[in-house]
């Protein structure tokens, strides 16, 4: 007999486990209102009066019967060594009756059951009465009221979670009778008994839906939305991009007086210093990018944005469940191919995995918005909107019309056969979190410095050593001048496979960064920095700076408007991600699917571009 308790939480999606989960545990799982998030068991520890509870937040699901991946994992908890002591179920209270259906399946299984009623101010406002008591005693179990957003109700949970307040008889039929009918006829019975609607209010929510979810205008508004969001990226992160700038280049002339001269001085001014630099400026913009996108989500509008593309999909022969990976995609493509364990079917499955990356992730943010610097003024369109913010805005159109247009080509080879469902509710319109929202918000730009600093360290030190030693005889040699640079062992790499790269507008200098960001798209902006400290050591000025003066032997600019633009759309399409091909690995248990979406990916990067800049040149 174990020395703690396994319990379980289980529910319907989108009911607050998650919240919940994070109330009682003191965990940081991210929560959302899209059902799908939650795709593996989580396991927190609690104790309460010294009984140590190991709590289980299980993927949301509406049946006992698995059908996708995530619902055998929410499922299979129950058949595990050791067995759950027992089960806190989560409703919402505003939807008792398919909440209810998962709950009957549970209490035949006979394991103690606790309910929690959650969102009982949503149900009040849609003019729904609960009588807890009656519900009690109807069920024969112990019912608790809980406000998971505001944690209220917590406390009388916690103590229960302790105490022996399970029972593991219920009011849901026998045994023997598993039939739908059945189960639904007794859920009616028992909201006749417990409920009772006092009055049928119009909620804002259906007002605002009549816009959000309209066939036409549910997609313009959308569009708007993500208008103002760039717009915001460029014109609010300005001002904490220029500190972070200017910080930078104290501590490089602080660290220029204060180190003696020698190589690991060079090293740690113009290889560690710059490289990192060129990242963390971009950081205010990627903060804002996950504010924004948090926000929409905590309202409840995300889920409308799913509902809307959900039609759009299976117009193109898509599965309305490759909704949540698609757009979980435009923050990254890891965990939103992960994500695809909800979609049953495998084939729809697979074909979400193949086009899931070329939906634009936040890594590719800082190269978006690096070169469009570069080439794209900061002129007002019809006075209001930027140019740069619409270029953006086209970049995640093209990213997103590349992915329905690839999964309508993979459709001709992998055969569609088993027809697959999609259920999702559209929850009700919620006044943000912002504590959750700021949460989120700090977490992810934590793990972008964290997890994208890690490699640029390591890509910066060797990138640096090779750009400032070559196979000279008088080696090694420490780069003073440009020409230097080329005879560098980085400059006849980046020569060697310039002839390759020529044809889309690149030199050998953006080819070092190509091949160094297949660790991660954001060491394309690290590279350029060190490469152009290297080449300039005594000026610690912008990386833009020093990109915009760069010319070609003839004096014209090598960053011109269509060698940006081809650059943009090669980072668009390109596969330069490692972890996303690892993870894509894990996912498909093989290689060939890899390595067919690194080929297939890398041959529509390089001839959109080659399209690109023989357009724009």
């Amino acid at each position: 007999m174990s020395s703690y308790k396994k319990i379980v939480l289980a529910g319907n999606p989108n009911c607050g486990k998650s919240s919940l989960f994070n109330q009682l545990t003191g965990l940081k799982q991210k929560i959302t209102n899209i059902p799908g998030t939650t795709i593996e068991n989580k396991v927190g520890k609690l104790i309460v009066d010294g009984q140590e509870i190991h709590l289980i937040d299980t993927p949301g699901t509406y049946s006992f019967n698995p059908k996708s991946l995530d619902e055998r994992e929410a499922v299979k908890v129950y058949f595990e060594d050791p067995a759950p002591d027992a089960i806190v179920y989560v409703a919402d209270a505003a939807n008792l009756k398919r909440n209810f259906f998962y709950f009957s399946q549970l209490a035949q299984q006979g394991t103690p059951m606790v309910l929690v009623l959650n969102m009982l101010d949503i149900a009040s406002f849609k003019g729904f009465e609960i009588d807890i008591d009656r519900l009690e005693k109807e069920l024969g179990i112990r019912v608790f009221k809980i406000n998971a957003r505001l944690g209220e109700g917590i406390k009388n949970l916690k103590q229960a979670l302790k105490e022996d307040q399970f029972v593991p008889h219920y009011a849901f039929g026998g045994d023997d009778d598993h039939t739908h009918e059945s189960h639904y006829d007794s859920i009616a019975k028992l909201l006749n008994k417990t409920t009772k609607l006092k009055s049928k209010r119009e909620l804002v929510s259906g007002k605002i839906d009549a816009w959000a979810t309209h066939p036409i205008l549910g997609y313009l508004l959308f569009l708007i939305v993500l208008l103002v969001i760039f717009q915001s990226v460029f014109t609010i992160a300005a001002y904490p991009m220029d500190w972070i700038e200017q910080g930078f280049g104290w501590l490089s002339e602080f660290l220029s007086k204060t180190l003696a001269e020698g190589w690991l001085k060079r090293l740690t001014i113009n290889g560690l210093l710059a490289g990192v630099a060129g990242v963390v400026v971009f950081v205010p913009q990627i903060a804002i990018l996950f504010f924004f996108m948090g926000l929409l989500e905590d309202t409840g509008y995300m889920a409308r944005v799913s509902f809307i593309m959900d039609k759009m999909l299976r117009s193109l022969g898509l599965s309305g469940k490759s909704v949540v990976p698609l757009l979980s995609g435009a923050a990254c493509a890891i965990p939103a191919i992960m994500s695809t364990r909800n979609i049953e079917n495998w084939k729809d499955r697979l074909i979400t995995i193949m086009v899931t990356p070329l939906m634009s992730c936040s890594a590719r943010l800082p190269v978006y918005t690096l070169l469009i610097s570069l080439a794209i003024p900061s002129d007002k369109f019809l006075g209001v909107v930027s140019l740069q913010a619409l270029v953006m805005l086209a970049m995640y159109v093209l990213g997103t019309l590349a992915a329905l247009v690839a999964a309508v080509v993979f459709k001709w080879f992998i055969k569609y056969e088993i027809p697959s469902y999609f259920i999702m509710e559209l929850p009700i319109y919620h006044a943000p979190r912002w504590s959750n929202i700021w949460l989120n918000m700090w977490q992810k730009s934590r793990s972008f410095v964290t997890e994208a600093g890690k490699v640029i360290l390591i890509v910066s030190m060797v990138l640096w050593f090779l750009a400032s030693y070559g196979p000279k005889p008088t080696t090694p040699f420490s780069i003073q001048e440009s020409e230097e640079l080329e005879q560098s062992y980085a400059g006849h790499f980046g020569k060697a496979i310039e002839p390759a790269i020529a044809p889309i507008g690149f030199n050998w200098k953006i080819g070092i960064s190509l091949i160094t960001s297949f660790a991660a798209r954001e060491v394309f902006v690290g590279t350029m920095s060190t490469i152009y400290s290297v080449d300039d050591e005594e000026n610690f000025e912008q990386i833009r700076t020093k990109m915009n003066n760069d010319t070609t032997p003839s004096g014209a600019p090598v960053y011109s408007l269509a060698v940006v633009l081809s650059l943009m759309v090669f980072y668009a399409f390109a596969m330069q991600c490692m972890g996303t091909l690892a993870v894509v690995y894990k996912e498909t248990k093989s290689w060939k699917w890899p390595t067919l979406q690194f080929v297939y990916m890398t041959a529509l990067a390089y001839v959109s571009s080659w399209v690109v800049f023989a357009l724009f040149s």
